[in-house]
This record gives structure tokens, C-alpha cells and sequence, in this order.
């Protein structure tokens, strides 16, 4: 391990997330729910899979799914509608845990967070003991499950959280990063998506071993800026500090195309970066009002155009639709080409107060 990893070491991470939360929930509170395939969206042709139980996900549904293509694979999946008010007293409950044990609490959304217990207010001898008993009042106090990832930084112990899912934990020491981080996928590196991960895969990296083989003015010659990231990421560095009290500024998705692309044809890749970004807006529990997509050309122009409603979208179709009317706004020559595109959410509201919601949403499956 390099001496900047080493130095990590001395910082004990948790990273806790939520097994299943809202439908976990959903199965808490209504008994008739528990051991079925349940899913946690709103009716109407136009809908998107908010959440899904484990009995669900075995059918292959799971969050961001059109709810009618959830519905295609499991016929006899039993559809609650989100109830964000309880999500977020539920998510306040576990809050309250994570501050009995350290005051260095990051929340990702209303399931997951990342907390530092270098130094722990309970005086527990190791950060293991910290995520065990952290896991134990969850489920004494919620009657919900978590899954938890102890690790010298935030970006290993967001792997190791998924490691044993649901109800486990995982611990990556400091000495065994190196051997648990080289057998891994390169899709398991954040910021590595389809493209990143094909362009890798062209350059004969299929783990995170392999592209820790490579050097970093490699990894900045193939990816830019990202490449020194990918280098630090391969070798377990990460140096982010958990940021307590974050507001949520934007939620984002983007594409790298594999081939530049005119305007009129970037509209497949906006739906589905919609989706993404409508996601990520739900596990948060908030909305936008304000809809921004992101453009760069094959010269490296950087154009962004916004629109700012009333109210936030009502669905991921509409955002998508909303991205789609701002391409209108960008007033480049017709024959030039795109390398990127993207979709972002800002200006948050809650979506429980959204009382447009059930009216857009009404009707059957």
C-alpha cells in the first residue's frame, strides 16, 4: 500500500444503508405484506419503480424499472404507493442512532449515509463494534434492517456495505485493501459507466487489479481529469472527508457517447438519464423545480440551458420531456456534434407536498 493509503488508515468509516427501506417499511407496517413481492410506486402507465422488496427483486424488478415492465415480470407483485412523510420519520429514527454514536454523519438519501467514527461517543473499542451496535438498535428501535461497510475511506466502505446484503456487514482493514479491491469489476469504481467501462475494457482492464497496473499520466491520457482518480481509486485512496450537513444542491446523471452524435439524436440518451436522475431525486426525498441539461460538443464546449416550473416534474417521462424541449434552446448550427449529454434536478422540494401527484398518476396498471 502506497504511504497516502497508509495515512487513510487511521480514519474509520461506516457506511450504513437501509436494506430495501421503503419497502421495508411498507411490510413493517402492514403484516399482510411481509414475505410478498411488494413494490413501491405510483399507479399509472407513466410510473417508475421507486422501490422493491427482496421477494421483488427475485423476479428482477428494481428502482428506476418502468412499473409496467415490473408488472410484465411479476404479474402478481402487490403496488403501494409512497408515503415519503413516513419514509423521512422513519429515516429522522435512524438519524438519531448514527448522532448517539458520532457527530460526523453524511447523509446520501433517506437510507443510506456515510458516517466517521475515527473517534466514537460511546467509547467502543473498534469501528466494527461501532457498525454492529449501530445495526442492533436499528432493528430493536425501527424493526427494519441494515447493512453496513467499515472501511479506512468512504468509497470502500460503500463497497463493502453492499458485500453482504441484506442484514450483513462487511470490513475491509486497512492492510487487506489492496487484496480485496484487485479481484473486483471495474464497474464497481463510482464514475465508471458503460462507456468508461467499455473504453477500459478496449485497453484490456476488466478489474480493478488491472487498472491498478496502470500509471496515472496512462489513465489521464485516456481519461482526463478522471484518470487520476481512477489511479487513486485502484490503489484505495480516497481522500474525503465525510461532510456533515450537506444541502442537496443538484442530482445529476450524464453520458459520454461512443460516437459524436447530432442534437436530434441525443433524445434516447436523455429518457434514459431521466430515470437515473428521478431515481436518485426519490431515495433523497426531494424533488426539483428546476431542470438543467448539459451539452458538449466535439470541440469541448461545455453548453448548459435550465427551466424552472412551478412545480417538479411529475414523472421521469416528464423530465425527460422537459430535457427534450431545452435541446430546442440550443441555437449551434444543426451539423454539430455532441460527446456528452445530461440531465440534472435542482431546486428541491419535498415530494410529499406535491398534491398534483395522485391526480397525474391516477389510474390502473
Amino acid at each position: 500500500m502506497t504511504g497516502q493509503a497508509s495515512a487513510q488508515s487511521a480514519r474509520k468509516i461506516v457506511h450504513v444503508d437501509m436494506d430495501a427501506f421503503y419497502a421495508s417499511v411498507e411490510q413493517r407496517d402492514n403484516p399482510d405484506l411481509r414475505g410478498k413481492p411488494v413494490v413501491v410506486a405510483w399507479t399509472g402507465p407513466r410510473s417508475v419503480v421507486c422501490a422493491a422488496s427482496y421477494e421483488a427483486r427475485r423476479y428482477g424488478i428494481h428502482s428506476a424499472m418502468s412499473a409496467i415492465k415490473a408488472e410484465r415480470l411479476c404479474p402478481h407483485a402487490i403496488y403501494v404507493p409512497p408515503d415519503f412523510n413516513r419514509y423521512r420519520d422513519v429515516s429522522r429514527q435512524v438519524r438519531q442512532i448514527f448522532a448517539r454514536h458520532t457527530d460526523l454523519i453524511e447523509p446520501l438519501s433517506l437510507d443510506e449515509a456515510y458516517l466517521d467514527v475515527t473517534v466514537n461517543k460511546c467509547g467502543l473499542p473498534s469501528a466494527t463494534e461501532v457498525a454492529q451496535v449501530i445495526r442492533q438498535q436499528i432493528r430493536e428501535e425501527t424493526g427494519l434492517t441494515a447493512s453496513a461497510g467499515v472501511a479506512p475511506n468512504k468509497f470502500l466502505a460503500k463497497i463493502a456495505s453492499d458485500w453482504n446484503k441484506p442484514d450483513g456487514i462487511f470490513v475491509v482493514r486497512p492492510s487487506k485493501v489492496l487484496a480485496f479491491l484487485e479481484p473486483l469489476p471495474v464497474r464497481k469504481v463510482p464514475g465508471v459507466g458503460k462507456v468508461t467501462q467499455a473504453r477500459l475494457e478496449q485497453l484490456g482492464i476488466q478489474t480493478v487489479g488491472d487498472l491498478a497496473t496502470h500509471s496515472a499520466q496512462e489513465l489521464e491520457h485516456y481519461f482526463g481529469r478522471y484518470g487520476r482518480r481512477l489511479y487513486e481509486l485502484a490503489r484505495g485512496i480516497d481522500e474525503r472527508e465525510v461532510q456533515t450537513d450537506q444541502p442537496l444542491q443538484q442530482v445529476s446523471a450524464e453520458t459520454t457517447f461512443s460516437n459524436d452524435v447530432r442534437l436530434e439524436a441525443v433524445g434516447d440518451a436523455l429518457d434514459r438519464m431521466a430515470e437515473k436522475v428521478w431515481d436518485q431525486a426519490l431515495k433523497k426525498g426531494a424533488l426539483g423545480r428546476t431542470v438543467v441539461l448539459k451539452l458538449k460538443t466535439d470541440r469541448f464546449r461545455i453548453l448548459t440551458r435550465s427551466q424552472t416550473c412551478a412545480q417538479p416534474p411529475a414523472s421521469a417521462t416528464e423530465l425527460a420531456a422537459l430535457a427534450r424541449l431545452l435541446c430546442e434552446r440550443v441555437e449551434l448550427p444543426p451539423d454539430t456534434l455532441y460527446r456528452l449529454a445530461g440531465v440534472g434536478m435542482s431546486n428541491f422540494a419535498d415530494p410529499g407536498e406535491q398534491s398534483r401527484q395522485p391526480d397525474l398518476f391516477g389510474g390502473a396498471f
